[in-house]
């Protein structure tokens, strides 16, 4: 089963701060609540294609 990386980027400001391995069983898209470096907050983090 090959993975495949993505990145996560940020819902306010729409900076890529993290990359991440992907299954390709998993159909939706990945959302996760991180800190922004950029922001200086947690927020929203959406997958990117």
């Amino acid at each position: 089963m090959a993975t495949k990386k993505v990145a996560l980027a940020c819902s306010v400001c729409g900076s890529r701060n993290y990359m991440v391995t992907k299954k390709p069983e998993r159909m939706e898209r990945l959302e996760v609540k991180k800190f922004c470096k950029f922001c200086g907050q947690h927020t929203l983090h959406r997958e990117t294609m």
